[in-house]
């Protein structure tokens, strides 16, 4: 192996520490760029997660309100010593534990906004839900058009 460089010069192997900034700089670059991206998934993913329950829980109700032959704006007949119309879909079936105490606002919204119930104890009108989320207005944390639920 024959060495071309003159005598009395050494040749460094390595990278310079201006190679190295690069390096780092486009790294955390490339870093930010993954966390923006998560944190825009999770909020989507929040956001479908609070949609998803809201359709569960409404076409639960207009399955029963179905079923039982219930007008909507009326009450359903009292079981169980109440009227409540998540405490009957419960007991029978419609909806699972999780969902019940979601409308009982015992289980938040995964964005973190609150459920409630405007009228639990009545069927709502069509167009409207049963069951809503305080972060409804913000953000389109809730889709504009739900009619066919």
């Amino acid at each position: 192996m024959t060495n071309n460089s003159p005598p009395g010069v050494v040749r460094h192997r390595g990278s310079t520490f201006l190679e190295l900034s690069v390096v780092v700089t486009i790294l955390l670059i490339l870093i930010s760029i993954v966390f923006i991206g998560a944190s825009a998934w999770k909020r989507g993913s929040d956001r479908s997660s609070c949609v998803l329950t809201l359709r569960s829980v409404q076409v639960a109700t207009r399955s029963y309100q179905n079923m039982y032959g219930y007008d909507t704006g009326l009450s359903p007949n009292s079981e169980n010593g109440t009227q409540d119309i998540a405490a009957h879909l419960f007991s029978k079936g419609y909806i699972e534990t999780n969902l019940y105490q979601q409308t009982r606002s015992a289980i938040p919204c995964p964005a973190g906004g609150s459920y409630h119930c405007p009228a639990p104890d009545v069927f709502p009108q069509p167009g409207q839900l049963y069951m809503e989320c305080s972060l409804s207005g913000s953000a389109e944390h809730v889709p504009t058009s739900h009619a066919d639920w």
